[in-house]
């Protein structure tokens, strides 16, 4: 079996739309969350998110090509783009059959639904665009990415919630592990704060309404927390054999050595109280990589700021490490960039594959009060140097879907 490297990245994020700028931001513990502008959110419980901002879809694909994609597809384009180029790939050097894409969207293209609807109702059935439905499904970000990379190899849109950036990065692990591909595109893109989305997730209480602090309103693990921050953007990972990447000379970022995957079997929004599902695919990912709790140096969690899926969380790592626990550093960027939904494994992985490199671990920030139940080193505020070979990063999505990812330093070993 081969082993997988991480070769190029590509962000489109609150916190900036390039990767060097995002891994700054998050080392600074800057938050992305501010105030809704686009829409009137004066009429929903929660007036905040964390927005892309200077992205012109029109001005980056030309006005034709974007008005026939959804805002979540422009997203995932804009972030395949990046990571090409990252990775120093061309076109004519790989194998199209051995290439493929794995990017996954929690909503897909709610924003163009939302939008032809609105014709509909308006102005009637022969106004409604004809592009809607392959605009709006949400295998369509991985189908262009496809179509503009010549990808002919294995080409798939995951869609387990919240959990689609890791289940698509581990997913495609196994594939080039097992010498199904060569390269493949791997991670998720959302575009999904809507007034629809405010609505329904205001009312099921999930959202923070700390509206007059928008940069302190995600908070995981903190006492004071009140729900999570929706987000947006898109995060996306070049995976590459590692005799691929070094035939042809690769800077390599940091390698996948491990993946689990496990159901909750509990409830269709609620985590399992005493995180078992959580637990499992952890435990799963540590087996994968052949390795025991006590090798792991820093948890990216998933950590969405919940009051109750916080403290599942903490369960979990506390069930899998033991009294280790507390050595343990853990992190939670999306006290930073607020919960990008189906993009936020994709943008955590490329955190972590960060952190590992340079051997610092981002914040988590507006720790203000402890919570007694969330009692773990949780990198409280201020980013912390330390010596960083083996990263965890965990994710957690609706329905009960849990992707945990196991990434390695790439310089401590030899190859």
């Amino acid at each position: 079996m081969d082993r997988v490297v991480i070769t190029g990245m590509g962000i489109i994020s609150p916190l900036g739309n390039e990767t060097a700028v995002f891994w700054e931001k998050l080392k600074k513990g800057e938050s992305g969350i501010s105030k809704i502008e686009h829409i009137d959110a004066s009429r929903y419980k929660s007036h905040i998110a964390g927005l892309v901002h200077d992205f012109d879809g029109e001005a980056r694909f030309g006005r034709k090509e974007a008005r026939r994609m959804d805002r979540f597809v422009q997203f995932a384009m804009a972030a395949a783009e990046q990571a090409w180029t990252d990775a120093g790939l061309e076109t004519a050097s790989v194998d199209r059959e051995r290439m493929g894409v794995y990017v996954g969207s929690g909503i897909g293209g709610l924003n163009t639904l939302i939008e032809q609807d609105g014709v509909l109702r308006d102005r009637g059935p022969e106004r409604v665009s004809p592009t809607l439905v392959p605009m709006m499904i949400a295998n369509m970000a991985s189908a262009m990415i496809s179509i503009r990379y010549g990808a002919l190899g294995p080409t798939m849109s995951p869609v387990t919630a919240c959990s689609i950036g890791n289940t698509a990065i581990g997913e495609a692990y196994r594939l080039i592990r097992s010498g199904g591909a060569d390269v493949i595109f791997a991670g998720g893109s959302e575009a999904a704060v809507t007034e629809i989305s405010l609505a329904s997730f205001g009312n099921a209480t999930s959202l923070s309404t700390r509206n007059d602090n928008p940069a302190g309103a995600s908070r995981p693990f903190d006492r004071r927390r009140d729900g999570f921050v929706i987000a947006e953007g898109s995060g996306i990972v070049i995976l590459e054999s590692l005799s691929h990447a070094l035939a042809r000379g690769a800077r390599i970022y940091a390698e996948v050595i491990g993946y689990g995957a496990s159901s909750d079997a509990y409830h269709i929004v609620a985590t399992h109280p005493e995180g078992l599902g959580a637990y499992l695919a952890m435990k799963a990912a540590l087996r994968d990589a052949g390795l025991t709790p006590s090798d792991v140096d820093v948890v990216s969690a998933h950590a969405t700021s919940t009051p109750v899926g916080d403290i599942s969380e903490t369960l979990a790592i506390k069930r899998l490490f033991g009294e280790d626990a507390y050595r343990v550093p853990i992190t939670a960027n999306k006290s930073m960039t607020g919960h990008m939904l189906g993009a936020a494994g994709g943008a955590e992985a490329i955190a972590l594959a960060n952190s590992l490199r340079e051997g610092i671990i981002p914040p988590t920030i507006n720790q203000d009060e402890r919570d007694l139940e969330c009692d773990l080193d949780v990198v409280p505020n201020v980013a912390r140097k330390a010596e960083l070979r083996i990263g965890m990063s965990n994710s957690f999505g609706f329905g009960g879907h849990n992707a945990v990812i196991v990434l390695r330093r790439f310089d401590d070993f030899s190859r």
